[in-house]
């Protein structure tokens, strides 16, 4: 399993509009659910800073995931984008496959 983690610092004054789209039936679940390699995603809030979260997303591997990106990636880009108006800050924490 490959698994993906991010980290976020969401606008506080749109911490409800961010889950909405980072929670369990928000926009990238269901853009991430197009790909049958796809396993599903949590999203985390950070018990010490209110508008900070994680979201670990799971796939097969790291190849379907690679390929869904490149078979998607004007969506992916487009979605992104849309999203980035809601956080303060965006890092890839881990990306990381089981031996």
């Amino acid at each position: 399993m490959y698994r993906i983690v991010w980290e976020f610092d969401a606008d506080p004054r749109l911490t409800v509009e961010f889950e909405r789209e980072y929670g369990g039936d928000g926009a990238w679940v269901t853009f991430f659910r197009r790909d049958a390699e796809y396993l599903g995603s949590e999203l985390f809030r950070s018990a010490a800073v209110s508008s900070r979260y994680l979201t670990v997303d799971r796939w097969t591997s790291r190849a379907a995931y690679e390929a869904f990106r490149a078979g998607f990636a004007e969506e992916y880009a487009a979605l992104d984008q849309h999203c980035a108006t809601l956080t303060r800050s965006e890092r890839l924490v881990a990306a990381a496959e089981e031996p």
